[in-house]
């Protein structure tokens, strides 16, 4: 929807500086019980705003996306005045009524506007977000810039983008609470770690581009994370079929072979006490045949035991593979 305000265009600059104007600023920003502020707006013959939305240009996905982009189009995919429109909301938004970036808050905000109520802490919540969604923007921009100046060097300070995937069953003691962040930051994006896991599904699955886990039974703790990125991080060394398990983040058996499930057992086998209870890691698809195996292989220390496993990761299996792996409960895959 195209601004439809009354500006003064003549030194628009091709739409670069068409929202940054005391029209939009100084109605955004005027604060309704201060007697001179609404004096002013009078004098000019500007309106107050009730809501504000905004829809930056896309600068993280441009930048971020397989196919190369020129510096001039990283630098035109900068947006100026989306950001100026949304920190003058945050900041007066106690008198701008709402402040509104994230699509997936359309559904409360048209209940919220049914209810034509006054919920301070509703538009205080959308704030913070506003101001959120401005400084993880703000850091994509920072963090591309420097790379296309310096290259690889470290930059002397950093600033990180981190999102909430979830909540975790607890932290590193059963005391503890902890959460799970994934780095949204553009060196992230294609890493092949845990932190660039893009969905939690809860029903005992994980999914993401790059690897899919299956976790058995229980919900996944801190300690499983640190396990899981441990044994991914060293499957992703070897070019051939192979099986790392993994206990307290350090391997207990890796093993290759042509065959994946002679890899499999063969890892198992070099340290099956630590084996069970561990994780288990694959850099190939774990097909039908690798499933059962999984779900009904003995422990090599009495061959009666059934092994089991906290996490079984790999980087694709089928919808049957994993009913096979969880036991046939109910799954969710993307």
């Amino acid at each position: 929807m195209a601004l439809s305000i009354s500006v003064d265009h003549s030194i628009e600059l091709v739409g670069r500086v068409k929202t940054l104007h005391p029209n939009i600023d100084g109605g955004i920003l005027a604060r309704r019980d201060q007697k001179h502020h609404m004096e002013a707006l009078d004098k000019h013959g500007i309106g107050t705003f009730d809501l504000v939305v905004v829809n930056l240009y896309p600068f993280y996905d441009k930048v971020s996306s397989s196919g190369s982009i020129t510096f001039e189009d990283g630098i035109e995919n900068i947006d100026i005045g989306g950001p100026a429109m949304i920190r003058d909301a945050a900041k007066n938004h106690e008198d701008v009524l709402l402040v509104v970036v994230d699509s997936e808050d359309y559904p409360a905000l048209m209940e919220f506007l049914k209810g034509n109520q006054d919920d301070q802490q509703f538009r205080r919540k959308l704030a913070w977000k506003a101001f959120q969604h401005v400084a993880s923007y703000d850091s994509a921009v920072s963090e591309w810039l420097w790379k296309q100046t310096v290259g690889d060097k470290f930059p002397p300070s950093l600033t990180l983008p981190l999102s909430l995937k979830s909540s975790l069953r607890y932290g590193e003691n059963p005391h503890q609470k902890a959460a799970f962040y994934v780095d949204k930051s553009l060196s992230e994006v294609k890493g092949g770690g845990i932190a660039s896991w893009e969905d939690f599904l809860e029903c005992y699955s994980i999914s993401s581009k790059q690897l899919r886990a299956c976790l058995i039974k229980k919900e996944i703790s801190y300690n499983n994370y640190l396990d899981a990125d441990a044994a991914w991080n060293c499957v992703s060394e070897f070019p051939n079929p192979t099986c790392v398990v993994v206990k307290h983040t350090n391997p207990g058996g890796v093993a290759s072979r042509d065959d994946i499930l002679e890899a499999y057992r063969l890892a198992v086998k070099a340290d099956p006490v630590s084996a069970f209870g561990g994780i288990v890691v694959f850099n190939i698809e774990v097909d039908e045949a690798l499933a059962k195996e999984i779900r009904e292989f003995r422990s090599p220390t009495d061959g009666e035991t059934r092994m089991f496993y906290e996490i079984v990761v790999a980087p694709k299996y089928s919808q049957k593979c994993l009913e096979i792996l969880c036991g046939k409960s109910k799954t969710k895959d993307s």
